[in-house]
């Protein structure tokens, strides 16, 4: 092997006059050889499974380019390339590609050997660019939602009426539910992985701000919990998988309506401007056009508060007590949001009844006539029958509570709205619900199967409610009965929240539908 003719070496820490020529070649061979691959063009991928089964994957594109010999060898590390979840099916289809700008290119240099038959050895230097897929934080966030997906799936594939999953405080359990382990499952991803973001725009009392002692008392109970919030909200909104919207529909009301005029005008300004600023400040909105944005009311106007912004109205996620089909509520985007009301601010007390063999009275209902179906019912049993109890108003003296606690159904009509407080008073009453309504939607109905702890009649069908309820047998009503008691958790109000309770099972319902979608960066 001929010398390097006394030039300086590129490898001079190796050599010496004592080292043999031949086992440093080998040496330098190896060395680069592991380092660098290949100096010819080429391409990798790799695969690797997460926890949940589900195949990550990304890719590296090498291309090399001789360069001048004169220059220094040196490598700089590239960046590390952010997996993303692969599809498996139509629910974890990836986001849009998103391209490395310019000023991320990597540069690196490496040698490269050309060796003819051992007898000389030209050191160089060659450029390569290295374009690598990077991933944003919204697609990040998207990929593990696809995750989440996918387990909820697989949970959702155990039938059994016992959730398998360990839980401290409560385990899901019983035909009270659609599947137990699947809300189980999701219950907890919500825990481990929800964020919300509420916008800090606008000023009480309209903003931030909402009743809690009337019949709209969810709707303030919401906002508050929701603005003391530590276990979902987030002041990242970078984080946040969902934005609220803090208006108050009954506030706006209140403030802006002017009695007896019918014109909802001023309250409709008032939703566009905030969201003008809100989309003008802030790229979330204009990011989804609103998708994942949510608003939430229980006065009857707050569908058509809504739809002043088109995009709300369609696309954003809507938390309503008036959750009518016919009207627009959409159950695959909106949320039923279930009307409580408190009629003094205070939550405690509100639970229990008589057991059941204590409870002489077969059906009651005391309200006044509000629409066409307390019409129908009135008419049909106003003081007409000792079994099926039907006042416009009671008798002095006699308690509303008592008659709830004294009944083994209680009738919940709609009124002028098919939503009704009667419902939830029903199930703290710990009497079985009847519900006479067309086209309603019933709080937490993705998760609860009302069938089984509830009855459900149709209009046409009033003038047989009598029959309808003396057909059900006595160990079927005290099933029925049991039921009730065991979903009371998921209706109760409590300051702060509780796991599981009601404020939970609303923003449970709103995760649902934030998993319905998928947001992606707009290709710039």
């Amino acid at each position: 092997m001929k010398p390097l003719n006394n030039k300086p070496s590129l490898f001079s820490p190796f050599w010496s006059p004592s080292t043999s020529s031949s086992s440093v070649l080998i040496l330098v061979l190896v060395a680069l050889i592991c380092t660098l691959g290949v100096t010819s063009s080429f391409s990798w991928s790799w695969r690797v499974g997460n926890v949940l089964g589900t195949d990550y994957s990304s890719s590296l594109a090498f291309s090399t380019k001789a360069r001048s010999s004169s220059q220094v060898v040196r490598e700089e590390a590239a960046a590390e390339a952010h997996p993303i979840v692969s599809p498996s099916s139509n629910d974890s289809e990836p986001n849009e590609t998103v391209h490395l700008p310019p000023n991320q290119i990597v540069e690196k240099q490496e040698v490269v050997l050309n060796d003819k038959e051992f007898g000389e050895i030209n050191a160089t230097s060659a450029s390569e660019t290295i374009s690598i897929k990077r991933y944003s934080r919204l697609e990040k966030l998207e990929a593990s939602l696809a995750g989440v997906r996918a387990s909820i799936r697989e949970a959702a594939r155990v039938r059994n009426l016992t959730s398998t999953h360990e839980d401290p405080d409560y385990v899901p359990q019983g035909p009270i539910y659609r599947n137990a382990n699947a809300f189980h499952r999701s219950y907890l991803e919500m825990e481990r992985l929800f964020k919300i973001y509420v916008y800090q725009e606008g000023d009480p009392p309209i903003f931030h701000n909402g009743p809690c002692k009337s019949i709209y008392s969810t709707e303030g109970r919401f906002i508050h919990e929701m603005e003391m919030d530590n276990t979902y909200r987030t002041t990242n909104p970078d984080e946040a998988l969902v934005y609220f919207l803090p208006f108050s529909v009954v506030m706006l009301v209140q403030y802006l309506y002017v009695a007896e005029s019918h014109d909802t005008e001023s309250i409709g300004r008032a939703v566009v401007d905030y969201v003008n600023v809100i989309s003008d400040k802030h790229p979330f909105w204009n990011r989804s056009l609103g998708a994942d944005h949510f608003m939430l009311s229980c006065h009857d106007w707050g569908p058509r508060t809504s739809s002043y912004v088109p995009q709300l109205y369609h696309k954003s996620i809507r938390v309503l007590c008036n959750a009518n089909t016919s009207e627009g509520f959409n159950p695959s985007k909106d949320v039923s949001f279930p009307e409580i009301h408190l009629r003094t601010g205070e939550t405690k007390g509100l639970l229990g009844g008589l057991s059941p063999s204590r409870r002489s009275i077969l059906a009651f209902f005391a309200g006044r006539l509000h629409g066409h179906i307390r019409y129908l019912l009135l008419n049909e049993w106003k003081e007409k029958d000792q079994d099926v109890q039907v006042y416009d108003q009671l008798p002095h003296g006699v308690a509303y509570e008592s008659m709830l606690k004294q009944s083994k159904f209680c009738l919940c009509p709609s009124g002028y709205e098919v939503a009704s407080p009667r419902i939830v008073e029903a199930i703290y009453a710990e009497c079985v619900p009847v519900l006479i309504s067309d086209n309603y939607v019933p709080p937490f109905s993705d998760v609860l199967d009302w069938k089984s702890f509830s009855v459900q009649v149709q209009v046409k069908d009033i003038p047989n409610i009598k029959t309808i309820l003396m057909g059900i047998s006595q160990s079927q009503y005290l099933r029925m009965h049991r039921r009730v008691k065991l979903v009371q958790r998921h209706f109760v109000l409590n300051g702060p929240s509780k796991r599981y309770d009601v404020f939970n099972m609303i923003v449970h319902s709103i995760w649902l539908r934030r998993l319905n979608i998928r947001i992606e960066d707009q290709v710039k």
